[in-house]
C-alpha cells in the first residue's frame, strides 16, 4: 500500500534522519517530488537512505554514469528532484556512507555549501532590489501604491529566505573547519 506524506525540509540531514525514521516503521521511500513522499510498506529496517546533491542533474551523462556506478556496488537510485538523489541501500548489507574519506566529505560539504550560498545570494539581491524599488517610490501616486506594497512584502520574503538560505551553509561551515582540523591530525 502507498501511503503520501506532503512535507517541507531545508536541511537535508534531518530529511535524511527522518526517511531513515520512517523505514525503521516499515515504509520505504518510493518517489519524491517537491514536498510529496511517496512510501511504501515494507519490512521495517530494511533499507539505510542517503541524500545527495549531485554537481549536475540527475540526467547528466556524468551523473548517469555516477548512478550506475552505485548501482553496481548495491545503491539502489530511488527518486531524484533537480540535482538532489534519493538512494538506498539493503540494511543486512552493512553501514551505507555515499563519503568514507575526509578529501570526499569535504569536497561534498563544499558543494552543498556552494548551492546554499548561491540560493542565498541570488534571494538577496531580489529582496533588496525590490525593497529599494519599494523606497524609491513611496511618493509614488496613490493608484500605483498596491503594485508598491507588492515591492514591500516580495522583497522582504526574498530577503527573508536568502536569509535562511545562508544560516543553512552556517552548519556545514562548521563541519568542514572540523574535518580540516581532521585532516591536519592524520598528516
Amino acid at each position: 500500500m502507498k501511503h503520501v506524506v506532503r512535507k517541507a525540509y531545508w536541511d537535508y540531514e534531518k530529511e535524511e534522519k527522518w526517511i531513515n525514521d520512517m523505514t525503521a516503521k516499515g515504509m520505504h521511500l518510493d518517489n519524491y517530488s517537491w514536498c510529496k513522499y511517496t512510501f511504501v510498506e515494507g519490512e521495517p529496517g530494511e533499507y539505510i537512505y542517503r541524500l545527495e546533491l549531485l554537481e549536475n542533474t540527475a540526467t547528466h551523462a556524468e551523473s548517469i554514469a555516477y548512478l550506475k556506478f552505485l548501482e553496481e556496488n548495491g545503491v539502489e537510485h530511488v527518486s531524484s528532484y533537480m540535482r538532489w538523489v534519493y538512494l538506498r541501500k539493503k540494511a543486512t548489507e552493512g553501514p551505507f556512507e555515499v563519503y568514507t574519506d575526509i578529501e570526499s566529505k569535504m569536497k561534498y560539504f563544499k558543494r552543498v555549501n556552494s548551492f546554499w550560498l548561491s540560493l542565498s545570494l541570488a534571494e538577496i539581491t531580489i529582496g533588496l532590489a525590490n525593497l529599494g524599488i519599494w523606497i524609491a517610490n513611496l511618493t509614488a501616486i496613490e493608484e500605483y501604491s498596491k503594485f508598491i506594497n507588492v515591492n514591500l512584502i516580495g522583497g522582504a520574503i526574498c530577503t527573508f529566505i536568502g536569509l535562511g538560505c545562508l544560516s543553512l551553509s552556517r552548519p556545514l561551515r562548521k563541519k568542514m573547519r572540523q574535518l580540516k582540523n581532521e585532516s591536519h591530525v592524520h598528516e
